[in-house]
């Protein structure tokens, strides 16, 4: 689980663990990943915390090593992201190439190394992508983070076309907006819940309507999905038309 340190990350972990899954938890705040790992653990669960950056190939293929440790890897949630917030004119060199060293590299690179394991492994596994509905529909002062998002949408597919006879399916969750610690004091603002008064459910995501379509695509019950993308946001694409 790549970004678990916080946010959907941190919610998904809890959700595959209350599964029966041993969660190893990746990101670069090791702290928080260590604090999360007591709290699993303290439900009953089993958690590692590994120290990951995903813009570098050295730490991914250590922090595989470390996960070793709980077994192979069968399932990854790909999760890791950062956002965007300038408009087209004004994002930078380097705010474009931060964008997609985490949102696009970082899911081809983590993505190929838990494909290769699994491969060699023999036993198949899953690979969730996090993407996002940005990747199909777009808003202003976002270009970076969408075009990573979408991105990920056709990697997503392109992976799943390749990997499918190694029994390794690979699909996408595309949520809409939720309220976690990145954008809570935005869709707090006025500015927020005018975006959210257009999404046909009126309101925000709450994290819990994220487990079902997660489990879905990690355990058996989505045995025959692969190349998905599975849209959670309360209708906001069919309001962009």
């Amino acid at each position: 689980m790549t970004g678990a340190s916080s946010g959907l990350g941190r919610h998904f972990a809890h959700v595959l663990s209350r599964a029966g899954a041993g969660v190893v938890l990746a990101a670069r705040r090791l702290d928080r990943l260590q604090s999360l790992a007591a709290d699993i653990e303290r439900d009953g669960g089993k958690a590692l915390a590994v120290a990951l950056d995903v813009t570098d190939p050295a730490s991914v293929k250590r922090a595989f090593d470390a996960a070793a440790a709980l077994g192979p890897v069968t399932i990854l949630i790909n999760n890791a992201g950062v956002p965007s917030g300038s408009y087209f004119t004004k994002t930078s060199e380097q705010e474009w190439r931060s964008v997609l060293a985490v949102n696009l590299d970082g899911v081809f690179r983590v993505g190929q190394e838990a494909a290769r394991r699994m491969v060699a492994n023999g036993a198949g596994g899953s690979i969730i992508n996090i993407a996002s509905i940005l990747g199909f529909g777009v808003s202003r002062t976002l270009s970076a983070y969408a075009a990573s998002k979408a991105a990920v949408v056709s990697l997503t597919k392109s992976m799943a076309l390749e990997l499918a006879r190694d029994k390794i399916r690979v699909n996408a969750l595309a949520p809409g907006y939720f309220s976690t610690e990145i954008n809570d004091t935005f869709l707090a603002s006025e500015t927020g819940k005018r975006l959210l008064s257009g999404v046909p459910m009126k309101r925000a995501g709450e994290l819990q309507e994220l487990g079902g379509p997660l489990l879905l695509l990690a355990s058996d019950a989505g045995s025959f999905m692969t190349g998905s993308v599975i849209t959670v946001d309360g209708g906001h694409l069919l309001g962009t038309g």
